[in-house]
Parts: structure tokens; C-alpha cells; sequence
């Protein structure tokens, strides 16, 4: 068998296996509640896995290694701040919006939570919503399948369409039968692999560099500065990368994560495994992006035309063909993990935030699903037709979105949590204002000097309070469900709530 035989051979278990999660998902998938979020039966370790996996994206085994080997560690910025967002995401968001989706009405989305939370009858808020959702998150998807044509484009000779349809195609079949549960089952499997990947390449690669210190003077000969965290960044560009993590807070395909949990209380335990997994994998990123500076100014007979293939390269040169194959198969994890749950989202804006406003009241359960699965469709074929564009990086797509949702939501979904004069009118403001000004920021040239996440999540959040408090009218009934929700988010609150079953008796967790 010839090398590639071997690695394909790898891809394609790889590939059968997440087929056959899927498969096994739709067995379990009864109705929408099922479909969209898994009946809330998650346990920490599968939301935690589930939510680092659909976050750490094509961009953490592609675009930060190679944002690494060009510039150095000062691109190690968006790592730190992507790190303590989480966390910060984790401790402040999770359990408090797992309790107040399940008192607000008991909310299945993003949207419907804010119409619920703000008692919203003009049904504006659901609609603008979903959507910025549906804008943004074509964007996301798009950036996924660029990663994946690259990723065939680099690792087996094929064309970059070939590749793009082929990621496209599979993640489209297990997302499109498994729903919620079957993106976030081969998240977590997906998520298991990312970090194996990430931390054997980096440490075979380090002994094929003659270890650290042959490593750091290799690096050196090249260029000190690249050992630096500030040198080649100005202030505004360290704040701009650090700044990637206020964008958490408002990304619907990681913060429906904490909504799918069995009580507000898990989310302790999944703070603790999710942070763990980001840290080692976001090291293990950069890391082989420092090494392969080392590596290939040993090997100069070896050329590394795009600097975002470094972690495919390497792990190509350094490890026998089928192992190599298994490697190669954490990048399509990352890439298809993240782009089953961005779908799951906007099948659920369409259907759940969208289609149940104008469409038919009376859908039976069956009809929504497909109706989510024709979603799915649609959005996934308007975002391959602007990745066959190729206009862009995969880091420069995953930021304008990553952007455009913490900006839009960010603000709304903290002042939902933490603020009861929250009003319909101030939310409604804050993520026009938010979308926009990403949008206006992102699109010309200052972006060059900051971080459209920056502006736009200051301006989203100073309008959503101005006009909040111009405004606001006191409710009783917003109060309440306020006061029951930070109540059930606390440590020491007992669940009243019953074991969420399936129809047939048994208790539903993944």
C-alpha cells in the first residue's frame, strides 16, 4: 500500500464512524425539543467536549499554528484571551442561562429566549435574531468548508472543490439525521481526537527538531523576535487579539451547550474539563506552529507553501502513513465539529425563530424536523458557494463571525442574565448596533488597527443600557422569572424539575 492508501484508509474510518453516530443519534431523535437540544440531557464532560469542539474550530489545527509560524508567539494573543473568555463564559453564563432558558417558557434557542426573557408580543426580537444568526453564521459555515477543501487540497493531491464537498458531504449526513445530539456526540469523539493530535505532533516533532534547546536556536537563526509575546504587535493589536475572547459569550452554537445541560449546577464540572481541554489543545497548537518554524529551517529542502498546512505537513514527515492518516483525521474533527453545530443552530433559527412565526401553527412534530433538515440544506449550500470564492483565510472568515456574534449578542445575553431593566427595545438596539458596526469596522480599513469585536461590543452594549433605561417599564412577571432563575443557578439549589425521558420511560443523557 502506497502512503496516501494508508492515510485515506484512516480518513475514511474516521469518516464511517461519525456516519455511524449519527445514525445511532436519529434512533434517539423523537421531536424538535430532541432535535435542536437533545431533550437537555447532556453531562458536564459531553457539553464541555461538545462545546470546545464546535469552538476550537479548522482554525486551531490550521489557521493558529500557521498565524504562529509566520509571526510568531505574539499571535498567541487570541489563545490567552480565547482562554480566559471561556472560563469567564463558563463560570458568569452557563449556569444561569441553563436556568433561566428552562423558567423563561422553557426556550429550545437563543432567540426564543430573548422573546420569552423580555415578554416580546411584536415578535421583533425573535425575528431580528434569527436573522443575524442565520448572516453570520453562513460566514462560519463558509470558513469550515474552505479549511476542508484545503485540507484535501494539501494532504492528498485533490482539488479544492473536491475536498470542500466531500466535508460538506458527510458532515451534512450526520448532522442533517442526527440533530443536536448527533453534532454533539461526534463533537465529543471529535474532541478526544483534536487533543491526542495536539499533543503527539508537537512532541514527535520536538524530537525530530533535536529537543528544546536545539529547537529555541533554530528559531532564533530565523528570527528571535518570534519567541517574543510583543514583539511585531503594536498595543492595539494585543488588545485586538486578546480581545477574541469577549466574543464568547455571544456564540449560539457553544452557549446552547450550557442550555442542553441536565441542571445549572453541571456546569461546574464541565468549566473544569472544558477549560482543561482548551488549554492543552490551544498549547499544543501553538507549539507546533513554533516547532515547524524550528523543523522546517533545519530541513530547507522542504517548502511549506501555505504556513496554515504546517500541522498537516508535519505530521505527514514525521509519522508512518496510517498514523499520519489518523492525525490528519483531528483536522477534519475540528473542522466538521464545528460546522455540524453552527448548522444545528441555523436550522433552529429557521424553523424554531423563523418559520413558526409565519408558517403553520399546528406542524406535527415530524414536519418540523424536516423542515430543520431542509434548513440545514440551505444554509449549507449558500455558505459552499461563497467558499468556493476563496476571498479569504480561514482565521480572517472565522473572525468577522466570530465578531459579528459577540458583538450582536454578547451584551444582550449578559444584561438577560444579570439586569432586570433589560427592555425589548434596548436588546433590539444592541444587536442591530452590534451587527452593524462589526459589519461597517470589519469592511474597512480600520480594521487593520482593531478588532471589529472591540468597537462593536462597547457601542452594542452602551446602547443596549441607554435605551434600556429610557424605556424600561417595570414587569412583575419579568421579575419573577429573573429571581427564580438566579435562585435555581446557584450551587446549593436542589432541582425540582424531573429526569428529562424519552417516550419510551428511559432517562435521556449523552
Amino acid at each position: 500500500m502506497t502512503d496516501q492508501t494508508f492515510q485515506l484508509v484512516a480518513i475514511t474510518l474516521y469518516l464511517a464512524a461519525m456516519i455511524a453516530i449519527g445514525w445511532f443519534a436519529f434512533r434517539q431523535t423523537k421531536d424538535l425539543d430532541d432535535y435542536m437540544l437533545a431533550g437537555r440531557g447532556l453531562k458536564p464532560g459531553t457539553a464541555a467536549l461538545s462545546a470546545g469542539a464546535s469552538d476550537m474550530s479548522g482554525w486551531l489545527l490550521l489557521g493558529l499554528p500557521g498565524a504562529i509560524y509566520v509571526s510568531g508567539l505574539v499571535e498567541a494573543w487570541i489563545a490567552i484571551g480565547l482562554t480566559i473568555g471561556a472560563w469567564l463564559n463558563w463560570k458568569f453564563v452557563a449556569p444561569r442561562l441553563r436556568s433561566y432558558t428552562h423558567v423563561a417558557n422553557n426556550s429550545i434557542t437563543i432567540p426564543s429566549f430573548f422573546e420569552n426573557r423580555l415578554k416580546d408580543t411584536s415578535r421583533l426580537l425573535r425575528s431580528v435574531s434569527g436573522v443575524i444568526i442565520l448572516v453570520f453564521f453562513t460566514f462560519y459555515v463558509s470558513s469550515g468548508m474552505v479549511a476542508g477543501g484545503v485540507f484535501f487540497e494539501n494532504s492528498f493531491g485533490s482539488t479544492f472543490l473536491t475536498g470542500m464537498l466531500i466535508v460538506a458531504g458527510v458532515t451534512l449526513l450526520y448532522t442533517l439525521f442526527g440533530g443536536f445530539l448527533g453534532a454533539t456526540l461526534t463533537d465529543v469523539a471529535q474532541g478526544i481526537l483534536m487533543l491526542a493530535a495536539l499533543i503527539v505532533v508537537p512532541l514527535v516533532a520536538l524530537g525530530a527538531t533535536g529537543g528544546i534547546t536545539a529547537t529555541v536556536d533554530s528559531i532564533r537563526e530565523v528570527n528571535p523576535d518570534l519567541l517574543s509575546l510583543t514583539a511585531g504587535g503594536s498595543v492595539l493589536g494585543i488588545i485586538s487579539a486578546a480581545a477574541w475572547g469577549l466574543g464568547y459569550v455571544g456564540q449560539p452554537h457553544i452557549i446552547v451547550r450550557f442550555m442542553a445541560l441536565r441542571t445549572p449546577q453541571d456546569a461546574k464540572a464541565g468549566r473544569r474539563i472544558g477549560i482543561g481541554w482548551m488549554i492543552l489543545t490551544a498549547l499544543g497548537a501553538i507549539f507546533t506552529g513554533l516547532i515547524g518554524i524550528a523543523y522546517f529551517q533545519q530541513h530547507p529542502e522542504v517548502t511549506l507553501k501555505n504556513p496554515e498546512t504546517v500541522f498537516l505537513l508535519l505530521s505527514q514527515f514525521l509519522f508512518h502513513p496510517f498514523v499520519a492518516g489518523l492525525v490528519l483525521a483531528a483536522v477534519l474533527a475540528a473542522i466538521m465539529s464545528t460546522i455540524s453545530s453552527q448548522l444545528i443552530v441555523c436550522s433552529s433559527a429557521l424553523v424554531e425563530d423563523l418559520y413558526k412565526i409565519v408558517g403553520k401553527k399546528d406542524a406535527s412534530p415530524k414536519q418540523l424536523i424536516m423542515l430543520g433538515r431542509l434548513g440545514v440544506l440551505l444554509v449549507a449550500v449558500v455558505a459552499g458557494v461563497i467558499a468556493l470564492g476563496r476571498d479569504a483565510t480561514i482565521l480572517e472568515l472565522v473572525g468577522f463571525a466570530w465578531a459579528g456574534f459577540g458583538a450582536a449578542f454578547g451584551p444582550v445575553v449578559l444584561l438577560s442574565l444579570y439586569w432586570k431593566k433589560l427592555s425589548t427595545w434596548g436588546a433590539l438596539a444592541s444587536m442591530v448596533t452590534g451587527a452593524i458596526v462589526v459589519f461597517a469596522w470589519g469592511n474597512s480599513p480600520l480594521s487593520a488597527t482593531m478588532y471589529e469585536i472591540v468597537p462593536g461590543f462597547i457601542a452594542s452594549l452602551v446602547v443596549a443600557v441607554v435605551v434600556s433605561l429610557a424605556t424600561h417599564k417595570p414587569s412583575a412577571e419579568i421579575e419573577a422569572e429573573f429571581d427564580a432563575a438566579v435562585a435555581q443557578a446557584h450551587d446549593d439549589y436542589v432541582a425540582l424539575e424531573a429526569p428529562v425521558t424519552s417516550e419510551s420511560g428511559a432517562t435521556r443523557t449523552a
